[in-house]
Order: structure tokens, then sequence, then C-alpha cells
């Protein structure tokens, strides 16, 4: 059995201490806590799947060695609801049915999360360009534009 390292850090708002498998990553560690929203696709951090904020910078957590996170705050998209009711961007996503198997909507509903939180009335391309490390096979792009400016109209009437 090889040797664990002990972490601390905070996971949605949760203060967490865990021991470790130094060779985790990110995804492994939330996987450990239950939480499968990220998950593990491509494995090289080209699809977007793993997508998890760490210090609310967005990471791929298949690349993101988990003990990178002692210390750090964690926020998956299980945490993105609001008290138990969906976020704008989580309701916008369903609103526009921005997804069809669902398997990258949570990397694309955090992605959308951030780029809110940076730019609050983006236009089409950047709305693109900030999107473009995220992958869609079933290739519902056009629905995912249109859920991230309805998510930017959300957030603005709840302000």
């Amino acid at each position: 059995m090889s040797e664990t390292r002990t972490i601390r850090f905070t996971l949605n708002g949760r203060s967490e201490s865990v021991a470790i498998q130094p060779h985790w990553n990110l995804v492994e560690l939330l996987h450990h806590f239950g939480l499968t929203g990220a998950r593990e696709s491509c494995g090289q951090g080209l699809c977007g799947v793993c997508t998890v904020l760490v210090d609310d910078v967005a990471v791929s957590g298949c690349l993101y060695l988990a003990v990178r996170v002692d210390g750090k705050k964690i926020t998956t998209v299980e945490h993105l609801d609001e008290g138990g009711t969906l976020s704008p961007v989580q309701q916008a996503f369903i609103e526009c049915g921005a997804f069809q198997c669902g398997f990258c909507t949570p990397g694309f509903v955090l992605m959308t999360h951030q780029l809110l939180a940076r730019n609050p009335d983006p236009s089409d391309d950047e709305i693109r360009h900030y999107l473009s490390g995220n992958l869609c096979r079933c290739a519902a792009y056009p629905e995912i534009v249109e859920a991230v400016k309805l998510a930017a109209k959300l957030q603005k009437q709840a302000r």
C-alpha cells in the first residue's frame, strides 16, 4: 500500500480534510466525496467534461492533481444551486434545451458560470470563444449559446 497525504480544503462551502493517494487527480477526489458531476472523459484536458472551479478558476480535473487543492476552495456543479433553487445558468440550460445526452453539461454550466462572473453581457463570439475548450458530442452548440445569453439575462433580472 502506498503512502497517503492528508489535505485540507473547502469543498462546496464545507471544510474538509481527507487522506488521499498522492497520484489522485481532482476527479478521483470528488468521486471519493460522492460528487460525480465532473467526470473523466478524454483524460487529456481537452474536452471540458471534468471542469471544476478551484479558487473560482476553471481547471481540468483529470489533469489537476488532488494534492494541489490543499488550502483551496473547490466548487463543483453540484453546488451552483441557490438554496435548492437552480442557478440562473442551470435554469437557462434547461429552458433552452442546451443538452442532449447531458454528459458535457456540467462542464459547460461551470464555464458559463465563470464567464458570466467575468463578463455579464458577452457577445455570441465571446461566448463561443470562452466555451471553445468544452466539447459536445451531440452538437447542441446553438442551444448552449442561447442558454448563456438567457443566463446573462436572468442574472441581470435577479440583481
